[in-house]
Parts: C-alpha cells; structure tokens; sequence
C-alpha cells in the first residue's frame, strides 16, 4: 500500500503524524511525497480555528477529485470533535480521534500493533526517530507531555486532546539520542509543555513541573544538540529553563514563543488564562531580554475576542510596542464549538474585528523587520532546516532564517552563519 501524509497544525501535530508515518512503514506501506502515486492518504487535522478546519475540508475534497482510487483517513484533533462532517467528505475511508497509530493502522485496514503512540514507543537500535519531513532532517521533534489541564474559554484543543499527560524522562532522553544521530536541532513540543512533569508526582512537598530537570537531563545526555523549547508560557519559564538560556547558549536556543492572547487584564480573566498577568508577563520577559545578548520572541495573539473593547485592543498594542518580540501570530477570533468564549459577551464586528488584528500584523511586522536589520552582518549559531531551489535554509537560534547558495554549503547541518 502506498500512503501520502499531510498534517494540519502544530508541531505537536507534526509529531504525531512523524509516528503514525512510522507505524505504516513498520508494517510495510510505502509512504510517497505525492497524493497521485497513493492508495491511502492519512490527514492529520487541526481544531485551533474555524479556518484551519475549512482548509481540512478543501484538501480532502481535493485529494478526492485528484485521485478515484484514493481512500482518506482523517485523524488528530478536528477529527476527535467530528458530528458527522469530515465522515461525510468524498472519499473519507474513516474519521480517528486523537493519533494512536493502532487505531489509524486499523482505520486503513491494516494490522494493527500494540501499545500507545504516545508514551510507548521504542525505537530499535538504527531506526529513525520521529521528526520533521525528510527535507527538513536537520531538525526533530520530541514530544514531552500532551494535553493541557486549563480550560481557556476560547480553546477546543483541551476538549480534543484530554488531561495533560506527560512522558518520563528516561524514555525521553532514549529518543532524544535516537533523534541526535539524525538531527543537529531538537524541538521539545507538546500541548502545554510549561506543565511538563506536573502529573507525575503526588508529593505535595515537591514543586510541581519538572521541565528544567527534562532539559537538564537531555543536555547532559545529549551535549552536541541544540534543543529548542516549541512554545511556553512566559511565566512558566522557570529559574532553572531561565538559567540554561543565560548559561547554555550551545545547548538551548535563545528563542521563546511565549503565548500572550491579550494584553488586557479584564480579557485575560474573561479567557480563563488565570496564571498571568500583563504585568506578569511582561516582567519575566523584560528580565530574561535583559540577560540575553540576543533572544528570539515570539507570541500568538487573538484579536477581537467576544466583548473586547477599544481599551482592551490598545492595552494589547501597547505592551506589544513594549515588549521585544521578533515576530507575532495573530489570529482573528474564532468560535469554536463547545468552548465557552461565545457565551461571554457579544461577538465584535467583523470589521472591526478583522482591523484590530491588521494593526496588530502590521506592528509585529515592523518588529520582525526592525530585529532582522540590526542581527544583519552578526554571527549565528545555524541548523539547516530546509533546502530546494538552489539554496539551503539555516535556522539561528534566535529564530532567524539566512538563506545561503548551495554552493556555498559544506554539508554540514550546523554551523556558524553570518546573517544577510
């Protein structure tokens, strides 16, 4: 059988299919770069937005006009909250929730194998462990917990993903040295990784979240990597994560994606994000930078939440200006199905909606373009990330991507850049 994969979403998604990919190979599928050569595409979905489901429903739509041999399997998020609409696009062979590889080897009509995707997986000695496309094999993945314990009023990721459920250390840093013979950079990701360790101790004397004893495990079993954190809460970053990005540089990249969503106070509570403040936020980001000689920042931002006032959209431009970012995600509010957002106040205009978001862009533009000019001509810490078209992708530890010929290229996937 040959079987095409294509994911929607996060990197934690990219994870899941990485291993559900490899789970089709174990059982002897040939997996192929194109939709046209394959008996069975497997789609790995997103739930984040309304729009990330529309373009779910357009691909598959268009996997099936493409091909009338071609079978669909549907997995990952959206699919775990489907009522009947995925099941019912052209072609849809099954719908999976959630990425157990044995329920999608079964959904294919293939023999299933035994154990969990998540938190069982054993890689045999030479194997390659789960991570990017080939073309990007610079660079892996290493998933650390799934699921998150909060309940953002805005989130049906929660609702699709279940409790947070973190994976042991010694399995991690066993994967972390699988993923090392392959890849000069390692992303630890996960659904609410500021959490990691948390469900793993019942000791009320011990302090809850163990992320900085993970890194230091992994940096100490693995020296020659860079590890990147995925995405992490700016006030989660504890002592221990704030001390190996001073101390470490080598070891971890100097980059945070810190989700902020708002930078008012009364939207942050109407959100349920209780953890932070603006305030808050704002100072464990202020005193990191200050530490760094450089430092990667971004952030995700949802413009327009229901009942979300003028004050409140300048409040969130204001510490945006304030603050160092490099690069911002800012999404127009969406509604998601069972999340509670559309019960808190009335839906903003879409227009206004839509302008707030567009000022928003726009200022992380122009501080995306502002750091970029003042890293030109310095030196970097690189990892190839991606090459084609007669040049290859380096990725600085401070998430800045230099485009080098590649003839300028030795073969090596790390490597001091100079940034142009």
């Amino acid at each position: 059988m040959n079987v095409y994969f294509h994911t929607f979403g996060c990197k934690a998604n990219q994870y899941d299919t990485a291993v559900v990919r490899q789970a089709f190979a174990d059982q002897g599928a040939t997996v192929v770069d194109d939709a046209a050569m394959a008996d069975l595409a497997v789609v790995n979905s997103c739930t984040v937005t309304h729009e990330s489901e529309a373009k779910l429903r357009r691909f598959v739509r268009r996997l099936a006009r493409q091909s009338e041999r071609l079978e669909t399997v549907v997995m990952g998020c959206a699919a775990a909250r489907d009522a009947g609409a995925i099941a019912a696009l052209p072609r849809v062979r099954a719908v999976v929730g959630g990425a157990e590889p044995a329920a999608v080897l079964r959904a294919a009509g293939m023999t299933g194998v035994g154990g969990s995707g998540f938190g069982t997986r054993a890689l045999s000695p030479g194997s390659r462990a789960p991570g990017p496309e080939p073309r990007a094999r610079s660079r892996g993945l290493l998933k650390i917990q799934d699921g998150c314990d909060e309940h953002c009023t805005f989130c049906a990721t929660t609702i699709a993903r279940g409790a947070n459920r973190s994976r042991g250390i010694p399995e991690l840093v066993e994967e972390a040295r699988a993923l090392a013979e392959h890849h000069a950079e390692i992303v630890l990701t996960g659904v609410h990784i500021g959490t990691y360790g948390r469900d793993r101790t019942t000791d009320p004397r011990r302090k809850p979240g163990d992320l900085g004893a993970l890194l230091e495990a992994l940096i100490t079993a693995v020296p020659s990597v860079r590890f990147r954190l995925s995405s992490i809460e700016a006030t989660e970053v504890d002592d221990t994560v704030a001390r190996l990005l001073i101390d470490a540089p080598r070891n971890l990249a100097a980059h945070l994606h810190a989700p902020l969503q708002s930078g008012s106070n009364r939207v942050l509570k109407r959100m349920g994000r209780h953890w932070y403040t603006a305030e808050s936020y704002r100072a464990r980001l202020e005193w990191l930078a200050a530490r760094l000689p450089v430092l990667g920042l971004g952030a995700d931002i949802i413009a327009g939440f229901p009942a979300e006032t003028d004050d409140d959209h300048r409040a969130t431009v204001a510490l945006v200006a304030a603050l160092p970012f490099t690069y911002l995600h800012v999404f127009p509010y969406s509604e998601r199905p069972g999340a509670a957002a559309a019960r808190l106040g009335a839906p903003v205009p879409p227009r206004v909606l839509h302008q707030r978001a567009l000022d928003l862009r726009r200022l992380g533009e122009a501080k995306a373009q502002r750091y970029r000019a003042g890293r030109v001509g310095q030196r970097a810490d690189g990892v190839v990330s991606g090459h084609g078209a007669g040049k290859i992708e380096v990725l600085t530890q401070d998430y800045v991507s230099v485009y080098l010929p590649t003839q300028e290229w030795d073969g090596s996937a790390r490597f001091e850049v100079t940034v142009r």
